[in-house]
């Protein structure tokens, strides 16, 4: 089993095409202690089976899923793990960017993370301001790389604008087979622009495979797909959802069987009849 990477925007940097998501590992908007040792151990596995792209936010569990993170990668070498994290909408003022990096790194315990991105866009504190601060934290060598969430183009290009010396390099939206909005104009401006798109919910939380339970058109075809590939209706949606050199997922797993189902949606690839296929079947 070999997670293949990616070059990430027009940087240098390859991540990996799946990695993993860390929502609700450590808690919803608070945070839950309960099953701190299985969400370790899954981050853990997730890594050893070369799921090295580990993305969490400040708001996950109240800041508790970025102690995880930090708990699992505390004895590995910096450089084998891609670690993205984000700031949350009410602290995107200058000074409150600067002020939840600082924390998110004293909860990971590092020096830097790899990706920093703001993880909803704000009504409230312009863009400029917020852009500015991530700059400064890039500069300061706080952050390697700057990203945004959940961006249409427009406010893409406007956080694009107020940088002088980087650029955006990805954008983390919801993206399945459930919910294919970025094909409209979102998924081609990135694809032109050199801009990775980050998947959230790939699977879309479980409503993806209950496609397959129900025998719906999408499922009868995902049913088919995996016969024909040998492979798992979740392992061909997950392919599917990064069919696109630019496109790469971090689906949520802790159980070791998931996390090992999701790594081996990497390393092939549907050829072109059976992505329009898929494409075609879950056509509204």
């Amino acid at each position: 089993m070999k997670v293949l990477k990616r070059r990430l925007g027009k940087t240098s940097e390859l991540v990996t095409e799946v990695g993993l998501g860390t929502w609700r590992m450590g808690g919803g908007p608070r945070p839950d202690l309960s099953r701190d040792r299985e969400c370790v151990d899954a981050i853990r596995y997730a890594i050893q089976l070369g799921m090295t792209h580990i993305d969490t936010a400040e708001m996950y569990g109240g800041g508790h899923s970025e102690e995880l993170v930090g708990e699992a990668i505390r004895d590995l070498p910096r450089d084998e793990v891609f670690v993205a994290t984000k700031v949350w909408p009410t602290n995107l003022r200058y000074d409150q960017v600067l002020r939840s990096c600082e924390m998110s790194l004293r909860r990971l315990g590092l020096k830097y993370v790899d990706l920093y991105m703001i993880h909803w866009p704000s009504d409230e504190v312009p863009l400029r301001e917020s852009m500015r601060a991530l700059e400064r934290l890039y500069k300061d060598g706080k952050i390697r790389h700057i990203g945004v969430s959940n961006f249409s183009v427009e406010l893409l290009e406007e956080a694009r604008s107020c940088l002088s010396v980087t650029d955006v390099v990805a954008n983390q939206v919801e993206y399945n087979l459930l919910n294919r909005s970025i094909e409209v104009d979102l998924l081609p401006h990135c694809m032109r622009q050199g801009i990775t798109v980050t998947a959230y919910s790939p699977l879309a939380q479980g409503r993806v495979l209950r496609e397959v339970e129900r025998g719906s058109k999408l499922g009868r075809e995902l049913t088919r797909v995996a016969a024909k590939y040998g492979v798992t209706p979740a392992q061909v949606a997950l392919n599917w959802v990064i069919h696109h050199e630019n496109v790469i997922t971090i689906p949520k797993a802790v159980s070791r069987r998931h996390l090992e189902e999701n790594a081996g949606a990497s390393g092939w690839q549907l050829d072109e009849r059976d992505y329009r296929a898929l494409c075609d079947a879950s056509a509204p």
